[in-house]
């Protein structure tokens, strides 16, 4: 394999440098808000960068020119985003909230292509592991969520009120998208069977369920996919 390594040499030193300044150039903003537009420009310059530099049929002037019109292209539509408002939510996406006032908007869930699985996870990483904890949620256009809490499940200091600290549960999923989790459900003291005599008494269909949750010691939260949507089942006799 016959291989210049000093033109190699050259040529990556140059492409890293073209990149890094297109990175000043267009902000830190790109990295901390990335939309997936900016991830596919990254990618597909990354991809002009690394195919120019290895293959030898091109030289150095191709990567400067198509590090020079990719960033230009980039430039271009954050040009229109800053310009025409209207423009943004077809170029960036805009925030779609997914809970609004307490209840999931699964409507929201289809369009977004988001899981309550996923949901839950964003939750998670925002410290709220349980649903009924939220009042709104609003997925970002570049992919994190931002959570409102429910007034009760604000952060209060317990030594500000003199409240001697409890032990914390984590809230077990036992139902999502209208199926049993059975995994979950073995690791609380319901059985399924006692659960589904107790919906067909509440006149609940398992497939109308999005999300179920099981606390130690609090009732049943059921979040339906149709009004009323939220139910608290006391399930104290079923244990």
């Amino acid at each position: 394999m016959n291989t210049n390594f000093f033109a190699l040499t050259i040529e990556l030193l140059v492409g890293f440098l073209a990149l890094l300044v297109l990175t000043k150039v267009l902000g830190k903003t790109q990295i901390a808000q990335l939309t997936p537009f900016d991830f596919i420009s990254a990618l597909i310059l990354g991809e002009l960068v690394g195919n120019a530099i290895y293959d030898k049929d091109i030289g150095l002037h191709y990567v400067l020119y198509a590090v020079f019109v990719w960033g230009a292209l980039i430039m271009l539509v954050e040009t229109i985003t800053q310009k025409y408002k209207n423009s943004r939510g077809l170029l960036e996406g805009k925030p779609t909230i997914v809970i609004r006032r307490g209840v999931i908007d699964r409507a929201k869930l289809q369009t977004t292509k988001l899981d309550l699985d996923q949901l839950q996870h964003l939750l998670r990483d925002k410290s709220v592991f349980s649903i009924q904890e939220v009042e709104y949620a609003i997925l970002e256009a570049n992919g994190t969520i931002n959570v409102l809490k429910k007034s009760t499940y604000q952060s209060v200091s317990k030594s500000d009120i003199n409240i001697a600290p409890t032990d914390v549960m984590l809230p077990i999923t036992i139902v999502s998208d209208g199926g049993w989790i059975d995994e979950n459900l073995q690791q609380t003291p319901l059985l399924k069977e006692s659960l589904q005599n107790l919906f067909s008494e509440l006149g609940i269909e398992i497939n109308h369920v999005l999300i179920a949750e099981w606390s130690e010691g609090e009732p049943l939260y059921v979040h339906l996919d149709h009004a009323p949507f939220i139910k608290y089942l006391d399930v104290s006799s079923l244990i």
